[in-house]
């Protein structure tokens, strides 16, 4: 079986929300220096500034699979987009810092649906034998938004000077969005959700556009799991039988956080800056490091179900804790500034082919079905409120002394190694009711 023409195009609509999400999670790296000179930010109210999106990403990620079971995947990802063409334009056009704030609140809400939204419709339109592959899409879009990002905030730079900048470079992410919202009338809705619905005919038709090689065979199945579902619906998740899975999908999510990665990706030019590179060529810099992040993901995705999960993360703890440190040291002693950048593309290198690649997967792996939605939500939620304090609390620390973000990353990583040495189960190639046995869940 080969991938149809209609499969590609439906698992690459869908896939285009994570790029906008990773263009609209990074973008906003470029603008910080001219944002705090303008609106005569402190280091706190930057903080507010850049994180204020990741508060929008939590409602929209708690919000959105509620939204998606009502009016459907795909109609839910065009109000996604709808946002994100607010955003964009309403950013640019912010006339103070409380609009301004407002604007990436709305983008924020964006990025957190489709991290949701974005996977859910490409597994439920895709066939079974597709489903992983297909999925991986999202992720990998994520990542080369990342790289868009920082390229376009480079090109920017380069075009254009003085106070318009930033706006132009906010501004830009209009032109994904709006491609995103026409594109997503052309797919079609999940055939999953139309069996929700009740429209059997339909989902046999999407089934068949689709080139399921026996939809009849799979439309019983998606109809069998539903049923299934709905019958398990109120099971809770926070039973004692859960303690692992729960203390393994909260942890997970809170050291990917832990990392620093995000504070990184948001902060990159100033933390050039304060090495002593100019503007620019901390833009080129982060075009670098977004480089890295998508050839780590891609060789990471080649090898996740080879390497297994605990041994990635294994490794990538102790790179990204000798690399963190590094910059800690670079930071504190002010010197040997020229090994930021290394440092820097070796801790994301580190990063994505371990808890980049790992932890969604991982999260998806440790529950049993009948609570596998709540637990994701529960294992995202840890992730994204970490993300939002960590964000928040960054150039506050920073301004203070540079390197102690660094010493904290590190000693976090370091922690990590031991957690999932001693705790972390491998999940690589054993089935989801051997994992329940495993875990000890009845």
């Amino acid at each position: 079986m080969r991938v149809n023409y209609y499969l590609a195009k439906g698992s690459l609509v869908g896939a285009l929300g994570g790029l906008l999400f990773g263009f609209d999670t990074a973008v906003i790296s470029g603008t910080t220096h001219q944002l705090t000179e303008i609106f005569h930010l402190t280091p706190s109210e930057l903080g507010t500034t850049v994180s204020i999106a990741l508060i929008g990403t939590v409602i929209g990620a708690i919000s959105a699979g509620e939204l998606g079971q009502k009016l459907g995947g795909r109609e839910a990802l065009r109000i996604m987009a709808v946002l994100y063409v607010i955003s964009a334009v309403g950013s640019a056009l912010a006339w103070n810092w409380g609009s301004l704030l407002c604007f990436r609140l709305l983008g924020g809400l964006g990025i957190g649906g489709s991290s949701v939204l974005g996977p859910v419709y490409i597994a439920e339109l895709a066939p079974a034998k597709w489903r992983g592959r297909m999925v991986g899409l999202f992720q990998i879009n994520i990542v080369i938004g990342i790289l868009l990002a920082y390229a376009s905030n480079y090109a920017v730079a380069m075009l254009i000077s003085g106070e318009t900048q930033w706006r132009w470079q906010l501004g830009v992410a209009a032109v994904p969005a709006v491609l995103f919202l026409v594109l997503l009338y052309a797919i079609p809705r999940s055939s999953r959700w139309l069996v929700t619905q009740s429209r059997i005919d339909e989902a046999r038709e999407v089934l068949k556009l689709m080139g399921s090689p026996d939809y009849e065979a799979e439309l019983k199945e998606i109809i069998d799991s539903i049923h299934l579902e709905r019958s398990s619906k109120e099971e809770p998740l926070f039973r004692w039988k859960y303690r692992l899975p729960i203390f393994l999908a909260v942890t997970i999510g809170m050291f990917n956080q832990l990392s620093g990665i995000n504070a990184i990706l948001y902060y990159v030019n100033d933390i050039f800056a304060s090495g002593g590179f100019s503007s620019l060529s901390a833009d080129k810099q982060a075009v670098i490091i977004g480089g890295m992040n998508l050839v780590a993901t891609l060789l990471a995705m080649s090898v996740i179900d080879k390497l297994g999960r605990k041994t990635l993360l294994l490794i990538g703890s102790v790179g990204t804790s000798a690399c963190l440190a590094g910059v800690a040291a670079v930071f504190l002693a002010k010197s040997h500034q020229s090994d930021l950048v290394w440092l820097l593309v070796g801790f994301i290198f580190f990063f994505a082919i371990s808890q980049g690649a790992v932890i969604w997967v991982y999260i998806s792996e440790v529950f049993p079905t009948r609570v596998r939605s709540k637990g994701q939500s529960l294992g995202s939620s840890s992730h994204w409120i970490m993300n939002a304090i960590i964000t928040k609390a960054f150039p506050s620390i920073a301004a203070k002394s540079a390197g102690a973000p660094f010493i904290f990353f590190s000693a976090m990583m370091a922690l990590q190694f031991f957690v999932v040495l001693f705790i972390y189960p491998e999940t690589k190639g054993i089935s989801l009711e051997q994992m329940q046995r495993k875990l000890g869940i009845d």
